[in-house]
């Protein structure tokens, strides 16, 4: 199977919701936010940085978990702009 390359707004995406969970991270280490959600710590930092930009629903949904953050925030922290003037776009699987 061959991933379809990112396209730049899919990154920033990314970006956009590292820099939240970061945030939402506040003074708790990378560590103890990874145990608390169930995965691996190098996991977090990927997604924290950038480098693993669409990490799967239920990463997604056990990091909200332990950081007290709703989906609904995440959703709206990741959508991306539809270019033909129309409300924002979900996440994309």
């Amino acid at each position: 199977m061959v991933r379809t390359p990112l396209t730049p707004g899919e990154r920033e995406r990314g970006e956009r919701f590292g820099v939240l969970l970061r945030e939402a991270r506040g003074g708790r280490s990378m560590v103890e936010v990874a145990a608390a959600a169930g995965v691996s710590a190098e996991t977090l930092r990927k997604i924290e940085t950038g480098r693993a930009p669409t990490p799967s629903f239920f990463t997604v949904a056990a990091l909200a978990y332990a950081l007290g953050l709703s989906l609904d925030e995440l959703a709206a922290s990741a959508a991306l702009p539809v270019m033909d003037g129309g409300a924002a776009e979900a996440l994309s699987a």
